[in-house]
């Protein structure tokens, strides 16, 4: 027991020394990673305010969560140069609990939520991410880009303004912001050009008194620390059966986003990560986040793409992000609160057209995948789309993509008559794959009634029984030679094939 204990608190001794290497995790390019932690710091805010009024409460719980989230994880998790925060895919599953039993409530099922996470990747919930296919994950990414820009909208066309007045010049500066976004990189690639942006505009409307939407709009913005503190809610079963379903809701979730984020940075970047100890992380960082007050939260894609296409590599930029938004939030409140929403809108913009996968939707690549790809792609997009839950496409496209691969091996079995040493002897060759989909029409697949040998022998070695289903069809084909007399025998199983038939039939899978 005390070797045990000995072998887990090296390793993770080991994996803490590992975080904190100067040279792998954290000071690749000071400059460029404190830059970038600031670009998406400032784009943060906008988004936790909103994140916050979806679910029912005060902006300051959003925000708080974010920077005490970003922080945390940049410590914690598994993949370098994520951004974690506030979503919005966690706020939609706590609004009717904040509904019915406040925002205390909310706070508790957070801290559950984080202990769920830190239980399944202790179990290794993370090495799951093999499962899901290359097509779903392309269409994750694609639909998270159109559901940044659709986001946008109602910014773009001032449609929760009651004045609509400033709509021309409100598009005007989105205009100004993308173009000082995608024109400053060919000037200087010093500093993130969002940054400069989000700078310039805000310049420009305090110094000319242009009245554009701002940041201040969308609520007021904390200005004094978070408090650690216990949620005031009843230590009783009846608490526990409430806040349940939504916590193993936000794990679920959160997990979901978390991981399919990290593997999308992973191709970016062409490095690993540590999907269970990035779950472990989440699982720490909402944990304290529910202590300090805040909402429970995960992975952003969008916001990890912002710091990728601003240079942040590594841990610095994660953490960062935190600090700064914190420093913003607390300190800078009154100036953060009159950033024009336009430039935000053009930064979101620009990660929207850069997280798309555009290559999926050329005619030349769709025309080389096949139809059953397109339609995994199509469905998991449509879904997300429909339901606006990342995590109810991925969960569809998963699923279709298994009937669909499942309809694909049950295809692929295939008997034939091989020639036989012995005029007496009819062998039969079978071949692919047997299990409950592929086995319906194999009893058919063979002659009882016009052999011309005594004896036959069924072949399976080049086949591979997965399931009792393929037992028994295989027994079927046995007694139905045996009912005519005919003496049977099976060559070719593996040890697993023999016991399984053995285990199923009660009887030798040699020869009846």
């Amino acid at each position: 027991m005390k070797s045990k204990v000995s072998r887990t608190s090296l390793r993770l001794f080991s994996q803490f020394t590992k975080i904190l290497h100067p040279k792998s995790n954290w000071f690749q390019n000071p400059k460029a990673e404190i830059l970038s932690g600031l670009v998406v710091a400032l784009a943060l805010i906008p988004e936790a305010i909103s994140f916050s009024i979806i679910a029912g409460v005060d902006p300051k719980v959003g925000l708080y969560a974010s920077f005490s989230v970003a922080i945390i994880i940049s410590f914690s998790g598994g993949r370098s140069g994520m951004i974690s925060a506030a979503t919005g895919a966690m706020a939609l599953v706590v609004v009717s609990l904040v509904e019915e039993h406040g925002v205390s409530y909310l706070f508790a099922a957070t801290i559950l939520a984080g202990i769920i996470q830190i239980i399944f990747g202790r179990i290794g919930i993370g090495d799951l991410m093999k499962f899901i296919p290359r097509t779903v994950m392309i269409a994750f990414v694609n639909a998270l880009a159109i559901l940044i820009f659709l986001a946008q909208i109602p910014h773009i066309l001032l449609s929760n303004q009651s004045d609509r007045g400033n709509l021309s010049m409100n598009l005007v500066f989105i205009g100004v912001g993308l173009f000082i976004i995608y024109l400053f990189p060919r000037f200087s690639k010093a500093i993130p050009s969002p940054l400069v942006a989000i700078v310039s505009v805000t310049l420009m409307a305090i110094l000319f008194k242009i009245d554009l939407p701002t940041v201040g709009d969308m609520g007021e913005l904390p200005n004094s620390l978070p408090g650690l503190s216990f949620p005031d809610v009843p230590l009783t079963f009846e608490m526990l059966k409430i806040i349940f379903p939504y916590s193993l809701t936000l794990a679920l979730v959160g997990l979901l986003e978390s991981l399919l984020t990290a593997q999308l940075l992973d191709d970016l970047t062409d490095t690993s990560s540590n999907k269970n100890m990035e779950s472990r992380g989440q699982g720490l960082a909402n944990v304290v986040t529910g202590f300090l007050g805040g909402m429970a939260g995960c992975a952003m894609v969008g916001q990890s793409i912002i710091n990728y296409r601003s240079g942040g590599r590594a841990r610095l930029s994660t953490l960062s992000s935190g600090v700064f938004l914190f420093i913003l939030v607390i300190a800078f409140g009154d100036f953060v609160a009159k950033i024009p929403m336009p430039v935000l809108v053009a930064v979101m913009i620009m990660v929207s057209i850069s997280t798309f996968d555009w290559s999926s939707i050329r005619p030349a690549n769709l025309k080389a995948v096949p139809v059953t790809e397109t339609a995994v792609m199509v469905t998991t997009v449509g879904t997300v789309l429909m339901t606006h839950n990342l995590a109810y496409g991925v969960g569809v496209g998963v699923l279709l993509s298994a009937v669909f691969f499942v309809r694909n091996l049950s295809r692929v079995v295939r008997v034939t008559i091989s020639n036989s040493s012995s005029s007496t002897e009819l062998r039969y060759l079978v071949t692919g794959e047997l299990f409950f989909a592929s086995v319906e029409g194999l009893v058919q697949d063979f002659n009882y009634d016009f052999i011309e040998g005594q004896k036959v022998k069924i072949d399976l070695s080049g086949a591979r029984i997965w399931d009792t289903s393929a037992v028994v069809a295989i027994d079927t084909v046995l007694n139905k030679f045996l009912e005519r007399g005919i003496e049977t025998e099976l060559v070719g199983l593996n040890r697993h094939a023999k016991r399984l038939h053995t285990k199923t039939t009660g009887r030798s899978s040699v020869g009846h």
